[in-house]
């Protein structure tokens, strides 16, 4: 498909030298897998592309959110998508005015998510934005510790909320009370309601999610604006290092595992936990002694709430947390005690980096004139303010609150499947939000009458039929952009978060057009260092127990949960990100050579590849293809 002027959207203009030519596919020429026929059903009208809209969506560039989203989503699971974008769009556009940038158009097709930029305003709206925003981001950044305090307050009572919502058993019948006191609702109503709670929190909680979080970003940017203008030469880890060795608490769930394997060292029974593969290994090895106990008082003590910990991005319920799946920290402070009887204290090099970011800090500072200094101190400590939040965020939101999110969800489905809808509690997430209201209401009216609910008559074969979908979608290979080439890519979040950059978008046509090499790779330098190592390509979180000391791990993208197995590899590799994205935020805290972003890492790199990942370049080289270990 080619691209005329008029068809190309103003976020999409035509680059020079004549790849206008090029394109990415048209989102409605893509195919349907074998297999997977009638997968639209599986999502709401408002995430499909329609075709009475193809003329204006066909027309802009849309990318893949693979940062978020790297897998099929589950039909329930579109809660989370439309919750975030929502969350993002309305912050942006109507609470803060943000004065370049509007929300995100969504798409979901063959299962996968992709996105585009509403247009930005023209300069007169952006002036009259600019004022409203000064106002109201100015209120925050000049209250900014009593307003998160606030927040914090917010946000953990909305989990507390969600943790104890109570489903109604749908007794036989109802309590003696109900008839002679309350007379109020019934259990059927309670049920109803109860569900439309747990939906009303997951919308409201992705308000929270970006209320200082695109805030976070903007105070970022100034800083980082300020320092390209002054330092042409800059680059982008050199600024982002400026603004590390920041404690947050994201750490927090690691810090804990290595406490831990201490304690366990203190109390002597170092080595039954090492010894230990599962919960209940370390129950029936430790509860009979004083020592065992305590160290087990210790462990129930830091799982709340630390352990509701997503294995993946938290945005899937199939990535089960810690609290679930007891397996990673278990390896994970078996592994730390092995580093302690080595002589390792188990310190993140925190003392390190902020030596290292001290030391640049004083470096620039000497090349500014007086003048300017007031400037840049003041966007550094702005920056350095807000930083915590833009990772804090993540663990409250998508690891804590959404770990309980999932599991009430799974309560609702525990009764349903009781009454005979389904075999699996997880067959509930193969259901939209709207059928799973039909569902509940299906049970009520049953309950209410008597009757038996026709769920069960209904539901099995559509999931059935839904779970074959999900797999053929599964095994797609879904381009990273849809659309016409943009012109440029200049907006800062695409590029600091995504990794969306002009050159991001050169190696995807390249690859599309075969041009690729089979064993160079370029990405962002996430985090510096130069590591060299066999590869470990890990592309589910179910992977990670696979990983073996010494390897360099390779994903689509990492989770912060993931950190424990940092203490294992020498470096990290990943195809999603931008240089403020979390897997280098994170790689850069703990001193982990880091390449993000490179787009093709895992489809290009195979598991027992030599590789060596230059995280100061930004380059990822296989230096011998054989698979041998």
């Amino acid at each position: 498909m080619t691209t005329t002027d008029s068809e190309v959207n103003e976020n999409s203009v035509p680059v020079q030298n004549g790849a206008a030519e090029r394109s990415f596919p048209d989102p409605y020429e893509i195919e349907t897998p074998e297999g997977a026929e009638g997968w639209e059903e599986m999502y709401a009208y408002h995430n499909r592309f329609l075709p009475t809209r193809r003329a204006e969506d066909s027309a802009k560039t849309w990318f893949r959110n693979s940062l978020h989203y790297p897998e099929v989503s589950y039909p329930f699971d579109q809660v989370t998508i439309d919750g975030a974008f929502t969350g993002t769009g309305v912050t942006n556009t109507r609470v803060f005015a943000l004065p370049p940038a509007k929300g995100l158009d969504v798409r979901v097709i063959n299962g996968y998510t992709y996105m585009s930029t509403i247009p930005s305003p023209d300069d007169e709206e952006q002036a009259r934005r600019a004022e409203e925003f000064g106002k109201r981001a100015g209120y925050y950044f000049e209250n900014w510790d009593t307003l998160y305090a606030e927040w914090e307050g917010r946000v953990t009572g909305a989990i507390r909320a969600v943790h104890e919502l109570e489903i109604p058993p749908l007794s036989e019948f109802e309590d003696i009370e109900r008839v002679t006191a309350d007379r109020g609702p019934s259990q059927g109503n309670l049920l109803l309601a109860a569900y439309h709670r747990l939906l009303e929190h997951g919308d409201q909680i992705w308000t929270l999610h970006s209320e200082f979080l695109n805030l976070g970003y903007a105070a970022y940017l100034q800083f980082l604006t300020l320092c390209k203008e002054h330092f042409p030469e800059i680059d982008d880890q050199t600024i982002s290092r400026m603004v590390s060795g920041v404690d947050v608490l994201l750490f927090r769930p690691d810090d804990e595992l290595r406490a831990l394997a201490r304690k366990a060292e203190e109390l002597g029974v170092g080595d039954l936990v090492h010894a230990a593969n599962t919960e209940e290994d370390l129950l029936s090895s430790l509860g009979d002694s004083e020592a065992g106990k305590a160290w087990l008082a210790a462990l129930d003590e830091s799982k709340d709430p630390w352990f509701y910990f997503s294995y993946g991005s938290g945005m899937y319920h199939s990535h089960r947390s810690w609290i679930d799946d007891l397996q990673l920290p278990i390896q994970a402070i078996g592994d730390y005690i092995v580093r302690l009887r080595g002589g390792d204290d188990l310190l993140r090099p925190l003392d390190k980096l902020q030596g290292e970011r001290d030391e640049l800090v004083v470096h620039y500072r000497s090349l500014l004139d007086e003048e300017d200094l007031p400037a840049f101190d003041a966007a550094l400590g702005l920056s350095r303010t807000v930083f915590p939040y833009v990772e804090n965020h993540n663990f409250y939101i998508e690891h804590w609150f959404l770990t309980n999110f999932w599991n009430k969800a799974r309560e609702f489905s525990k009764l349903l499947q009781t009454w005979g809808f389904w075999d699996d509690v997880e067959d509930i997430f193969f259901l939209r939000r709207a059928e799973v209201e039909e569902a509940i209401v299906d049970l009520q009216m049953a309950w209410a009458a008597g009757g038996k609910p026709q769920g069960g008559y209904h539901w099995p074969e559509i999931i059935k039929r839904r779970k074959e979908i999900y797999a053929a979608l599964s095994a797609w290979n879904p381009p990273p952009a849809l659309g016409p080439v943009p012109g440029e890519v200049s907006e800062p979040l695409t590029i600091m978060l995504w990794g969306i950059t002009p050159e991001t978008v050169e190696r995807w046509l390249t690859a599309q057009d075969g041009g690729s090499s089979r064993t160079h790779l370029t990405g962002f330098a996430g985090s510096p260092g130069i590591a060299e190592g066999r590869a470990r390509v890990v592309l589910r979180p179910d992977q990670l127990d696979t990983v073996q000391e010494g390897e360099i791990l390779v994903s689509p993208v990492t989770s912060p949960s993931w950190t424990p197995v940092f203490g294992r590899i020498r470096g990290a590799v990943s195809d999603i990100g931008g240089i403020m994205c979390h897997a280098a935020i994170v790689s850069r805290e703990y001193g982990l050579p880091a390449v993000v972003g490179t787009g093709f890492g895992t489809s290009t790199i195979k598991t027992g590849q030599l590789i060596r990942v230059d995280g100061d370049a930004g380059t990822v080289t296989i230096l011998d293809e054989s698979t041998d270990a």
